[in-house]
């Protein structure tokens, strides 16, 4: 059998069972990350993979992603369809083995997959071992065949159920309630984000994806068509959209003719952050890896054999850091790797070292002839180099004098904070109030022993539209800096931060439930999104979530959070209640405030999350950056609902 035959014929064979999986119900968190949200999406993107697989392999050009009415989830793709016919070793059909049957996939054999995404095989078998139910229909040679499954087992054999001319995979599951504890709501936003992504990684793929529990006044269903022809072109301009650039061109490449396809896209702009997002196998690799050192090391080396042969270094009297070359900057790299080599199950960091070398030269040969065809470009991106490093030693002594005034650093504590008695930060957590008049209601009402308060006088500074140096000598945030205890870090390195000596392990933002209360809370996300990202990532951010309505009739009283909740309160006390609006938590009392928002046992606190940096980034640079045009259609679309999840 030729070796090109070998490469297409996808049967029975190409499927390799490596082990069982009687385990994955008991630890799912091993498989999937955790049984969160977070988890329960991951579902999704396991079974999405495997069409996006078929689409790297040239085999697939449309998939289609739905969440149905009855909440369950399904994927179809145009690909080859999963073989149906006998698993020599197994006894049974290879879709069966797929499905029941954790490391087993074509995704082990190199003549079916080169590269793959479900990179440690146990994708969809654990996806059906994590389900209540589960149905794969197969159109493969004219045929349909189907099979069903409970909790991961196989219901009948697979059976033929009809004939057809199309072919693919479909794949409809229903999660299990008994692990996914929490919820096993789909959210529309984050899926549509991960499909949205995979398009731009994926030129000249369509993905569909439709909302059957939503229907508009028109009976049609929710729906996005997700198209890119240029790729990471695209994307790169989607990403920055809300900021000014100031070159005249996204800087890109595509070299799939090695043994590691790189693929590039770059832009400066006028911010002071640096955005890099990095994927492997269409997979964010938000911790970064070896694709990321092969970036960084190509960028800085052009640009700075440009720069010393500009002469425009000359007159500057110290040296240039790599991170000078990359204020400003917003880059994506997407390689793909036969075997790659990631830490941990959640593959968030590469480990591969002979994707440095590729990595660098591709950047370093694409950048170089940028420079030589685009020189007014070139002269451009230098200038900011050079301000760059101007004012991260600006910075530099700003940072040092906040770090003096921590609490390590033997400053002591902000004079407006209010601190707890207990001493183990896992129990201790701070709110930052916005304003006095709330700070001294929150100092009244809370629980001394591990409750501390931050008053911040009025909204804090924009640090999207801020130097560096500015961010640091603000008041307010040096404050922050200093009461959270943790060393400060920069906005290109979020590890700069050193969380073991953050004092809170809850960091609760606490502001008005009106328009100038989410001004304020989105400023101090923003703050910590650019300057303390590790702080989200690693779940110590929380916003408190304040009642708008005290529903109140002779000795009873509730409290609403909307305006469903104060009708229905009004109704149980028969009507005609004295309904007070809440315009600020000043207007509350000690006692009404713990009850309301402090109390443990009682409040509300809305963990911050983020399920994509690229998404996220997007919005923090549209809701706090220069362009109006974008925020305005942003909040005429969103007002109505009043949320903005980071």
């Amino acid at each position: 059998m030729s070796e090109e035959i070998k490469k297409n014929n996808y049967s029975a064979d190409s499927i390799q069972a490596l082990e069982g999986m009687e385990h994955v119900r008991m630890r799912p968190s091993m498989y999937i990350g955790d049984v969160g949200v977070r988890g329960l999406h991951h579902l999704v993107y396991e079974v999405v993979d495997n069409s996006i697989d078929e689409a790297m392999g040239g085999h697939c050009d449309t998939i289609s992603v739905a969440i149905n009415e009855d909440g369950s989830v399904t994927v179809e793709d145009n690909g080859r369809g999963i073989p149906v016919d006998l698993h020599k070793k197994e006894g049974v059909s290879a879709l069966e083995v797929v499905m029941t049957k954790i490391g087993a996939g074509g995704k082990f054999d190199k003549d079916s997959y080169k590269v793959s995404g479900g990179l440690h095989g146990v994708g969809v078998s654990v996806v059906n071992a994590l389900s209540v139910h589960m149905k794969s229909t197969v159109f493969r040679e004219g045929k349909i065949y189907e099979q069903e499954y409970e909790r991961g087992k196989s219901l009948y054999p697979v059976k033929q159920i009809g004939e057809t001319e199309k072919r693919g995979t479909r794949q409809t599951f229903y999660p299990d309630n008994t692990i996914f504890t929490q919820t096993t709501e789909f959210s529309y936003d984050t899926l549509s984000a991960r499909m949205r992504e995979l398009s731009f990684l994926n030129k000249g793929i369509t993905i569909t994806f439709t909302d059957k529990r939503e229907v508009d006044d028109k009976g049609e269903f929710r729906s996005e068509v997700f198209h890119s022809d240029e790729g990471l072109k695209e994307y790169i301009r989607y990403l920055d959209g809300n900021r000014e650039p100031i070159v005249s061109h996204v800087i890109s490449m595509d070299n799939d003719k090695g043994e590691i396809p790189v693929e590039v896209a770059l832009i400066y702009n006028t911010s002071y952050t640096e955005n890099i997002f990095s994927y492997v196998n269409n997979i964010n690799t938000h911790e970064g890896g070896t694709h990321l050192q092969g970036f960084r090391s190509g960028l800085t080396r052009t640009l700075k054999k440009y720069a010393d042969a500009s002469g425009m270094l000359d007159k500057l009297k110290f040296e240039i850091s790599g991170d000078d070359f990359r204020e400003g900057l917003t880059a994506i790299i997407s390689v793909k790797v036969s075997e790659p080599q990631f830490e941990g199950q959640t593959k968030t960091k590469l480990g591969n070292r002979e994707v440095v070398s590729p990595v660098s030269q591709a950047v370093g040969e694409m950048l170089e002839n940028y420079l030589e065809e685009n020189p007014n470009d070139a002269k451009v991106i230098i200038q900011k180099v050079i301000l760059a490093a101007q004012a991260r030693h600006a910075a530099k002594k700003a940072r040092e004098m906040v770090q003096r005034k921590t609490v390590m650093g033997g400053g002591g504590l902000p004079g407006k904070l209010s601190d707890c008695s207990e001493q183990d930060p896992a129990r201790c957590e701070v709110y930052l109030v916005e304003g006095d008049s709330a700070g001294g209601t929150a100092k009244q009402g809370r629980d001394r022993n591990f409750q501390a308060i931050l008053p911040l006088r009025g909204k804090i500074l924009n640090v999207e539209k801020a130097m560096h140096h500015k961010v640091f000598e603000n008041e307010e945030i040096r404050n922050i800096f200093t009461a959270l205890g943790v060393t400060v870090g920069t906005a290109e390195d979020s590890k700069a931060l050193n969380l073991e000596k953050l004092r809170y392990h809850k960091v609760i933002i606490m502001c008005d439930a009106d328009v100038d209360g989410s001004h304020i809370s989105t400023l101090i996300l923003t703050f910590f999104f650019r300057f303390m990202k590790e702080l989200i990532e690693e779940g110590h951010v929380y916003i408190a979530a304040p009642p708008l309505y005290l529903v109140k009739k002779g000795n009873k009283k509730e409290y609403a959070w909307n305006d469903v909740q104060r009708d229905q309160a009004n109704e149980r006390m028969g009507g005609s209640a004295n309904i007070q609006r809440y315009k600020g938590l000043g207007e509350m009392n000690a006692e009404q405030l713990w009850e309301t928002t402090m109390d443990p046992n009682f409040r509300t606190l809305r963990q911050v999350n983020i399920d994509s940096l690229a998404e996220a980034d997007q919005v923090f640079s549209m809701l706090m950056g220069d362009e109006v045009p974008p925020r305005r259609e942003f909040i005429e679309k969103n007002a109505v609902y009043a949320n903005i999840d980071a």
